[in-house]
């Protein structure tokens, strides 16, 4: 279990990439950099803190430390270094994540310490079902560019203005009739049962597979780490047997409420611009892209999801919505706005479109800087859309249609914060509807105290607690509470680790070891550490820990709320629970439990030799104890 080297989780990196190119690779990396290309981190206290990319959350509980070069996520516990970071969030192997922080800092590594795959690691079986999609991703875009059967296919992107690099750029391709994917792998000795799973094929009752996409114009899904996990073919030529669009089912890599299309490659541009650009579909975030508009993005032919806006949220505060200018296009923003206002914070504006035209018909149209320069001069407000959006359903011949119309708009606006916002929407309201000011005024604020009345009657039910102004640090701190020897060993771990005297003050102690298997592991590993490091750095050590359970412990240590200074005192105190006090209570508890055990079997003599040793034990117990 415990390794004297530089172990690395089932792999042979040490012999590929040295410690000292992984630490050239390491000190020129900032990880709040790298992490700040997933997460949207801000300043809170000494760290950085956003929301965490492993799991769903509200309240950012996700911290990097640029201090100590490492991340840790309060509520479900990850942590690590920047290679680890890479590790869990991309699924790939050590020396990928080497090489990906490598080029990302523009460090130069020898051509030999890079893998011939630069796909994701294929030790596990997430890993083997990616490597599958890249595979079917190049055959698909092999066929489309360099084939006679794919020229039809070519021909038709060609004519929805697509140019060849925006067709390499996202590996677009063809898939042909004459079902080309099974016998593809088949020769080279795909697993049958990886391949059933990876919703590229169709399975008959027999249990022979055959390709699910035919005579499709292919476009690869990817997710955030920009791995393929599913496609989206089109019909070529129209069936009436055959929708017009066909994505992969869902499988464990794919679900469509979580990925959004072009978000891996359009995540560096969200950065920039600090805002997203949502479309409707896969053709307008491609022709936008191709109009050098790259922070587009899109959802999965579906109505938005809370997932998906959660994903949003962890890159950007501020998010447009461009769809269709048709009345289904219409009907969608004010669904994604209603989604939108009642999950997330985002700062929302509306793109809007003439009546009947789609973006990418917009683009080919009006040309790229007329495209460009409407996604910015046609923003409007999110209560500006959904005004005009209601009128579009009212005729306002009537009193009772204008009445009908006041009541559906008033909630909208008992939101508006903004004075100056609010008069110019009921200045509207007064022209376009011929009622007084003063009358709409009144009924505004009426609509004002109902809704802080209802919220006032919800309020005992919702618990609600004021909004903390540092990031709430909760479910991963309510584990099991440790008891008094845990936290000597704990405690006295990282002062080892940090203090160099401390060090060598435990390390002379004859026979110590901690009690508890996991902390000597560390130890015995920080043993070999010190022999090649003169001083402590928990980003570096942590590649010396071989098992991630380890590995987390290391940076749960980081965590502890250490005081600077240590004494003399404070280092015996934590000696003598681990030495003196842990093994009495050790043999305290057994006898106990043995005294419980004569007394159930009425055995008077051995009770009577019990109670003896447990006071003997107590009364060395209590002359361990410190003073």
């Amino acid at each position: 279990m415990v390794s004297q080297g530089h172990p690395r989780q089932g792999s042979d990196w040490v012999a590929k990439i040295p410690e000292d190119v992984i630490e050239t690779v390491r000190t020129a990396t900032n990880i709040a950099d790298v992490v700040g290309q997933y997460v949207q981190l801000k300043k809170s206290g000494k760290n950085l803190f956003g929301l965490c990319p492993f799991h769903e959350e509200r309240t950012p509980s996700f911290s990097v430390s640029e201090d100590k070069q490492i991340f840790h996520c309060f509520s479900c516990g990850r942590g690590g270094n920047v290679f680890k970071f890479l590790m869990e969030l991309e699924h790939v192997s050590f020396p990928e994540a080497v090489v990906k922080v490598a080029d990302f800092s523009h460090v130069d590594l020898a051509s030999e310490y890079r893998q011939e795959s630069t796909g994701p690691a294929v030790d596990s079986k997430t890993g083997q079902l990616l490597a599958l999609h890249e595979q079917a991703s190049k055959l698909y875009h092999h066929i489309l560019v360099n084939t006679e059967m794919g020229q039809p296919a070519l021909d038709y992107l060609h004519d929805r203005g697509l140019t060849d690099e925006t067709i390499e750029t996202y590996q677009l391709g063809f898939a042909p009739g004459q079902r080309l994917l099974k016998p593809f792998f088949e020769q080279r000795q795909s697993d049958y049962q990886l391949l059933r799973q990876t919703g590229l094929f169709i399975e008959n009752t027999d249990g022979e597979l055959r390709d699910r996409f035919t005579e499709r114009v292919m476009f690869p899904l990817r997710n955030a780490s920009g791995h393929v996990a599913a496609f989206s073919g089109r019909l070529l030529k129209t069936a009436p047997d055959q929708p017009k669009y066909l994505n992969s089912p869902e499988t464990s890599l794919f679900n469509k409420s979580r990925l959004l299309f072009n978000f891996d490659l359009a995540r560096p541009a969200i950065r920039q611009a600090g805002e997203v650009t949502l479309f409707e579909g896969y053709m307008d975030v491609i022709s936008a892209t191709q109009a050098g508009v790259l922070n587009g993005i899109a959802s999965m032919g579906t109505s938005l999801t809370t997932e998906q806006i959660y994903a949003i949220e962890r890159t950007t505060d501020r998010l447009n919505v461009c769809y269709d200018g048709d009345e289904p296009g219409q009907r969608a923003i004010d669904r994604a706005l209603r989604l939108l206002g009642e999950h997330s914070h985002l700062q929302l504006r509306v793109i809007q479109l003439p009546e009947g035209e789609d973006p990418d018909e917009y683009r080919k149209a009006h040309g790229d800087e007329a495209f460009r320069q409407m996604l910015e001069t046609a923003k409007e407000p999110p209560l500006q859309f959904q005004l005009r959006y209601l009128r579009r359903s009212q005729a306002l011949n009537t009193d009772s249609e204008r009445l009908a119309y006041v009541n559906q708009v008033m909630p909208l606006l008992a939101q508006v914060t903004e004075p100056v916002e609010l008069d110019l929407y009921l200045n509207q309201l007064t022209t376009e509807l011929g009622i007084d000011k003063a009358a709409l005024l009144a009924q505004l604020k009426q609509v004002q105290r109902d809704s802080a009345a209802q919220q006032e009657r919800q309020r005992p039910a919702q618990q609600q607690q004021p909004a903390p102004s540092e990031p709430v640090m909760t479910v991963h701190q309510q584990q099991r509470p440790l008891n008094r020897l845990e936290r000597a060993e704990r405690s006295l771990l990282y002062r080892c680790l940090h203090d160099r005297n401390v060090w060598t003050r435990v390390s002379d102690v004859p026979n110590f070891s901690f009690v508890h298997e996991d902390y000597q592991v560390i130890y015995t590993l920080a043993q070999g550490y010190f022999q090649t490091h003169q001083d402590y750095q928990a980003a570096q050590f942590t590649d010396f820990v071989q098992e991630d359970r380890l590995q987390q412990m290391v940076i749960d240590l980081e965590t502890t709320n250490m005081a600077a200074a240590v004494t003399p005192r404070e280092i015996d105190d934590y000696l003598a629970v681990i030495m003196d006090q842990a093994p009495v209570d050790a043999q305290l508890r057994q006898k106990k439990q043995q005294l419980a055990e004569a007394a159930r079997l009425g055995d008077a003599d051995q009770q009577r030799q019990l109670v003896v040793e447990i006071v003997q034990l107590e009364r060395q117990r209590q002359a361990n104890k410190p003073v």
